[in-house]
């Protein structure tokens, strides 16, 4: 599709403007003082440095259709490009035994990632706005069971910036409620689905569980539609199993896809916690005049301490004692069951949308998140995490099930995907099933995107109250 070409071509244009400045600006700025020897010194190594990292990129994939736009691996290829630069350039240096390699690996490198980077991400705002507004998106034809393909309609109407948009259903019998499934024409069989594809031009074949798909027929289905221009995508059983834990292996030239279990320990995770006592530790510093300001604000808006302290249950069920800027009157705990015919928390939990419990300061606070501020000390001290899942109340892990209950695998956050995707809007069973898919897929890349959002999500306030 056009729009797919043009958005690739921005993206190609503004990694190599983003490079071209960065090495320019270090190059003007130190080599000036070696003009005698600038070409020499600098111009070699600046179009050296230049032209190694949009190689990497090229090979690295980084600018691939199928990854751009579309969840953190768009980001992990990017720096595992930028990183694969930095090894070659640094074997060149020292090769070629020169004293200025150490400006463009320890400086000009990691200027480029933070300014790609920037550039990828307004990219992608500009993107997902389109897609909000029905733009930018690729035409899916389904085929599948009548509730698979319900599920796949419902998830791209939900979650439009992920470019999808359900055209055209096919099913077993060709067959759905008066010719449509949740207002998306049924247009044939299964067996039908090439032919579909082929006469309408969609840009994606989206096969979802049915018994009718064994083997042979998805390999017929993947040669009928070669030439085309769709791609197709095959859900596995384990939907909410993805990213680095999915592999694809030929065995006995059977493909097979092999499922890694998941990491709770290992180099990663000691990376992890580094990340979060050091990024901790520079919070504290960067927002403790604002937390100053918050507490006075607290003492003077209406009796009682700054701080509230609750008890929390973290990693594999340890309990611990939670920190948060008091945003409700003196005995607000003991006034919740006069409350409880208000509730409209999700599940477990206990909101109240308007709850006259939560003085003015504390509605301000809750509003921006500026309540959680004081837990960056449980992440000092090791008892959360800066990226995880909710951590509950005893008395509300007390009643999860086994299923629930590998939330507790982890830290529990001060952020995490609920957080950025909606807080107490959701629903307990997204909720959850938020929290189990950080268990389940973690990774590095996640948690800087997460931690990204974070941002966006706390200065708009939607769903904190």
């Amino acid at each position: 599709m056009d729009w797919e070409q043009r958005y690739r071509r921005a993206v190609i244009t503004s990694d190599t403007v983003a490079t071209a400045c960065v090495v320019a600006a270090i190059g003007n700025f130190f080599g000036a003082r070696d003009a005698a020897n600038w070409h020499e010194k600098w111009g070699i190594l600046a179009f050296g440095t230049e032209l190694l990292v949009l190689a990497a990129l090229a090979i690295g994939r980084a600018w691939a259709p199928a990854v751009l736009g579309q969840g953190a691996e768009e980001f992990r290829r990017l720096g595992r490009s930028l990183f694969a630069a930095t090894v070659v350039l640094a074997l060149g240096g020292i090769a070629l035994t020169s004293r200025n390699i150490k400006l463009w690996i320890f400086v000009a490198i990691p200027a480029i990632a933070l300014v790609t980077m920037t550039a990828r991400y307004l990219l992608r705002l500009w993107l997902h706005r389109q897609r909000k507004e029905g733009r930018c998106l690729r035409p899916v034809l389904a085929a599948g069971s009548p509730a698979t393909v319900r599920d796949l309609i419902n998830r791209t109407r939900k979650f439009p910036h992920l470019g999808w948009r359900v055209d055209a259903v096919c099913t077993t019998d060709g067959l759905g409620l008066d010719g449509e499934l949740d207002g998306v024409r049924v247009v044939g069989r299964l067996t039908d689905v090439a032919n579909h594809v082929r006469r309408d031009g969609y840009r994606v074949v989206a096969v979802t569980p049915d018994p009718h798909w064994s083997p042979a027929r998805l390999q017929r289905l993947a040669w009928n539609l070669e030439g085309s221009d769709a791609e197709m995508v095959v859900a596995p059983v384990l939907m909410e199993v993805a990213g680095p834990r999915l592999h694809i292996d030929a065995v006995l030239g059977i493909p097979l896809l092999r499922v890694s279990m998941p990491t709770f320990t290992g180099g990663r995770r000691a990376v992890k916690e580094v990340v979060d006592r050091l990024g901790a530790a520079i919070l504290l510093l960067l927002f403790s005049p604002l937390m100053v300001f918050v507490g006075l604000l607290v003492l003077a808006d209406s009796r009682g301490g700054a701080f509230y302290r609750q008890r929390r249950v973290g990693k594999d069920g340890r309990e611990f004692t939670i920190l948060k800027f008091r945003t409700m009157v003196a005995g607000a705990h003991a006034a919740r069951a006069a409350l409880a015919a208000r509730d409209e928390g999700a599940g477990l939990l206990f909101k109240v949308r308007r709850d006259p419990r939560v003085t003015r300061v504390g509605t301000v606070l809750r509003r921006y998140s500026l309540d959680e501020l004081p837990q960056l000390f449980n992440v000092l001290a090791g008892s959360m995490s800066l990226v995880g899942p909710r951590p509950p109340l005893p008395e509300e892990s007390a009643a999860y099930g086994p299923d629930i209950r590998r939330r507790l695998l982890v830290k529990p956050g001060l952020t995490g995907l609920w957080q950025i995707s909606g807080r107490s809007d959701l629903s307990w069973e997204e909720a959850v099933r938020l929290d189990l898919r950080y268990v389940e897929d973690w990774s590095l890349a996640l948690d800087t995107v997460i931690l990204w959002k974070t941002l966006r999500a706390v200065l708009y306030g939607q769903g904190a109250y």
